[in-house]
Formats: structure tokens, C-alpha cells, sequence
């Protein structure tokens, strides 16, 4: 079957539940890989990957996102999505080329758009579906926010005919063709064994918004060994040890560490569920990560407290608890790498059938533009995807090292 995998490229949660569910799907499959931002640097050293522009939040302040300013830097984008122009354009002709038979995104608009148009069936694969298509336990307030959301979500992303829910809690669905699968964990972390180090580990997505002097000044004072990523720094300063954002050296100091401080993205905290580590969770200005953070305290396995109330003495507290909430980390996670594929192949096979279709009839608007020489680029990128194929394939009937 022919798949396009559009990715979101803002923060990195969604590169990482492409990492999971991506060998397996291009060992089965012809994948065309769409992506930009922090997804398109996470994914194109191991896959090829083309790379469209993102939609991106801007802050007026460490955690709060600021509308008017969003709107604003991404006004260009959006024109070229509502009018279909530019990049909504070249984006329409790479599928159409590719001839896909069906369309799964990430929370990736120009993908979900583009399929819309030539009318191709489509599957929504991300968690923040679960905000749209799941009953959740929300107050009166979060409700309205929660439908006011949904209701942009939708105005970007329309209405696929699958969805897709990966989620570290459980949540119901609210209507027929939504499936709610575990946490996906990626190949390298599952890989890795879990042990109890002494260092704290820190974790912040947007850095500069998030690590601010009161953050910093908490760490610092509570004595112990702290790595931090995400900071807009990098080396030892006393005991802090700054470091860049690295897939392997992340999960290694992951799998070791006594315990997480950091945001509350939804991979984030599937990867601590998998390591059974406890969360010091700092939810951002942001619905999503505030849902998150209260499946946190409702599940046992950590806290979760504003950024402004942080201190040291709050830290020394929580690390106090963790053996509390070790234990009610031992159940472990559900392997939600392998219920989306499940899921994502039964959606495909519904959609198509077993031996896939063409895209049916385009919108007016959506009529043929592409060159020969597009046709010829996304033919390339399908013989990279058949030797990365190939590989994984080579690997797997390989002994592995890590293994041993």
C-alpha cells in the first residue's frame, strides 16, 4: 500500500511517535515521509524526508501563548493554505504524484488538507485527538475551552474518516471509527533498561520560554545532580550539566534517572510510564499539556505544579514521595507501538481495501499542476524508501548487539 505520513515539526513528541510506528510501517509499506521543523531534523538522518513549512506558536511571556503574535508569524502560511497557493500547492502535487492510497497525519495541516482536496482517505495519528473525539473528566471552564479547540482544530485539520488516539491514559471515544490505543514508545528507548541513578533529569521543549531564573534558581539550590535539556546552554555550572538535544544521550540519561521534572507532552510522559520514572510535571499555557499533567496526579505517578510555585524545597518534597509513586509505576505501559499499527493497517484496509485505491475524484481547485521533474523527485524518495526498507529488514534477521 502507498502511505503519505505527514508530521508536525513543532516540538519534538510528534518526530518521536513517528519513530515508533515508521519501521515497521516502511517494512510493509511504500512511505512518502512529509515534515518540517523539529520533525524534519529528527527523522531525515535515518528516513527520507520531505520538508514543508510548520505552523509555529509564538509566547508574550515563559509559558504563555500569545494569539495574536501566532497569528500574526504564521499569517503567510495560512494564506498559502486557505488560497491553495505556494506550499499548500506543492504539497498537493507531491501526493498526487505519489498516488497515495491513503493519507495519515500527525497533526500535520498541510497533509491533512492536501489529502481533503484530492479526496484521499485519511487517518489522524496523534494525541490531540484526544481533546476532540474522547470523553474526558474536564470542568465547566476547560469544557468551553476544550470545544473552542476542537473547533480549530477541525477548521485546520477537517474531519478524517479514522482516528488514531495514542494516549498514556485511558479515555473514551466518542463516536464509531475513533481507537484510543497506549503509549508508542520509539525503537531506541525501548531498547534500553531501566536503572536508578541520582541525577534529576530536566527537560524543557521550548527552552528559552521555559527555563527561566526562578526554574534555574530552584535546581540549582536543591544540591543535587540535575541534566538538563532543552536550555539555551550547554556545560557543567556547578551541579547542572547542560546538554543539546540528542536522541541516544536523552534516552540513556532518561532510562537512569531518579526522576523527571519538565512539560507535560503526552511522548514525554509515555517514555516516563515505559521507564517507570516519577513526574515533577510543569504543564505550559496550554490545554492539552494541563489535561496531561491532571492524568498525572490521577494516575499516582507524580505531581503537577505551576511553574511559579516551583522551588527548591517543592523539588526536595516530590523526591521524597517517589518511591510512592515508583510503586504505582510498576503495572508499566501498554505497547501502543503495537496498537497503532494494528489500528493504522485495519483504518487502511476499511478505507481501501485490502489492495488500496487511488485518490478519488479532486476538488475543483486541486486539478493537476505537477511537473515531470516532480514526478521524477518523488520516485526518488520512494527508491530511498525501499532501500531503507531493506535495511531494517537486513537488521532485523541480523543478531543484535544491544540484545546481547
Amino acid at each position: 500500500m502507498k502511505i503519505v505520513y505527514g508530521v508536525h515539526g513543532y516540538g519534538r513528541g510528534h518526530s518521536m511517535r513517528a519513530r515508533a510506528v515508521l519501521p515497521a510501517l516502511t517494512s510493509r509499506h511504500d512511505v512518502l515521509l512529509l515534515a518540517g521543523g523539529d520533525a524534519y531534523e529528527a527523522l531525515s538522518p535515518d528516513y527520507p524526508v520531505t520538508r514543508i513549512p510548520i505552523l509555529r506558536f509564538q509566547y508574550r511571556r515563559p509559558g504563555r501563548i500569545s494569539v495574536r503574535r501566532t497569528l500574526g508569524d504564521n499569517a503567510g502560511t495560512l494564506a498559502d493554505l486557505g488560497l491553495r497557493r505556494g506550499a499548500m500547492r506543492d504539497v498537493i502535487e507531491r501526493i498526487r504524484a505519489f498516488n497515495a492510497d491513503v493519507v495519515i497525519s500527525d497533526s500535520e495541516v498541510f497533509t491533512n488538507r492536501a489529502a481533503a482536496c484530492l479526496r484521499a482517505p485519511r487517518i489522524s495519528f496523534d494525541h490531540f485527538g484526544v481533546l476532540v473525539y474522547c470523553h474526558l473528566p474536564l470542568g465547566a471552564i476547560d469544557q468551553l475551552r476544550a470545544a473552542g479547540q476542537a473547533a480549530v482544530y477541525r477548521l485546520l485539520m477537517g474531519t478524517p474518516q479514522r482516528v488514531v488516539v495514542s494516549s498514556f491514559f485511558d479515555a473514551a471515544p466518542k463516536r464509531p471509527g475513533v481507537r484510543v490505543i497506549g503509549p508508542v514508545i520509539r525503537p531506541e528507548a525501548r531498547a534500553l533498561r531501566p536503572s536508578d541513578g541520582e541525577h534529576l533529569l530536566a527537560y524543557f521543549s521550548i527552552g528559552e520560554k521555559e527555563f527561566d531564573s526562578r526554574v534555574e534558581q530552584a535546581l540549582r539550590q536543591t544540591g543535587i545532580p540535575v541534566r538538563v535539556y532543552g536550555a539555551p546552554r550547554t556545560g557543567t555550572d556547578g551541579n547542572l550539566t547542560f546538554k543539546p538535544i540528542a536522541n541516544r544521550p536523552f534516552l540513556e540519561d532518561f532510562a537512569s534517572c531518579r526522576a523527571i521534572l519538565g512539560t507535560t507532552g503526552n511522548q514525554l510522559l509515555s517514555e516516563a510510564l515505559h521507564f517507570g520514572k516519577p513526574v515533577l510535571g510543569l504543564p505550559i499555557d496550554c490545554l492539552e499539556q494541563r489535561v496531561n499533567a491532571a492524568a498525572v496526579e490521577r494516575l499516582g505517578i507524580g505531581w503537577s505544579r505551576r511553574r511559579e510555585d516551583l522551588s527548591s524545597d517543592l523539588i526536595r518534597s516530590f523526591l521524597e514521595r517517589t518511591p510512592r509513586f515508583r510503586e504505582r509505576l510498576k503495572g508499566g505501559a501498554r505497547d501502543g507501538e503495537r496498537e497503532a499499527i494494528e489500528a493504522i493497517e485495519a483504518f487502511a484496509v476499511e478505507l481501501t481495501g485490502s489492495r488500496g485505491r487511488s485518490p478519488g475524484s479532486p476538488e475543483s481547485g486541486c486539478r493537476s499542476g505537477v511537473t515531470a521533474a516532480e514526478v521524477i523527485e518523488t520516485r526518488e524518495l520512494q527508491e530511498k524508501q525501499r532501500d531503507v526498507r531493506f535495511r531494517h529488514e537486513a537488521a532485523l534477521a541480523a543478531p543484535s548487539q544491544e540484545a546481547l
